[in-house]
């Protein structure tokens, strides 16, 4: 086997938006109030392995936001993300952190671009997601994890 086989090997493959919802449910009364807007913002990945060394991975946000005056839902978006990614030649934990903070790095700036282009369709002012530490997010879980099967 030759040495470059065993170099570790990353390739995205494909981006795409794997679903979409927006509802509106208080439009158009919602237009005619003072705007005074609170967020809900929720992410997670996920990622599974769909052939040899080709995992899809996927970032869901779902983003409620409603008028504080009256707690009406002004809007509610939900996109799930998702890539396609040949990884090989990693070991597990390099994998894992790959498939849990490297690859929703990737993808996260097309759902925050995806969120402010349906919602400003919605009549809605822009809403620009703040950018999001995914390797924060997986060191924090591997710590819980293992804080978790030390107290099983």
């Amino acid at each position: 086997m030759s040495e470059e086989q065993n170099q570790p090997q990353f390739a995205l493959q494909r981006i795409y938006l794997k679903d979409l919802s927006y509802e509106s449910p208080n439009s158009p009364t919602i237009f005619q109030e003072d705007w005074a807007p609170k967020v809900q913002f929720d992410l997670n990945s996920n990622s599974q392995q769909v052939a040899d060394d080709l995992y899809e991975v996927v970032v869901s946000v779902t983003v409620t936001v409603t008028n504080s005056a009256d707690e009406k839902v002004a809007f509610l978006v939900e996109i799930q993300q998702a890539g396609l990614f040949f990884i090989k030649g990693l070991e597990d934990a390099q994998l894992h952190h790959t498939l849990g903070a490297f690859c929703p790095n990737t993808l996260f700036p097309y759902a925050r671009e995806a969120v402010d282009s349906i919602v400003t369709r919605g009549s809605f002012p822009a809403l620009m997601l703040a950018p999001v530490n995914f390797d924060a997010l997986y060191a924090d879980a591997v710590k819980r994890q293992q804080e978790q099967a030390g107290h099983a």
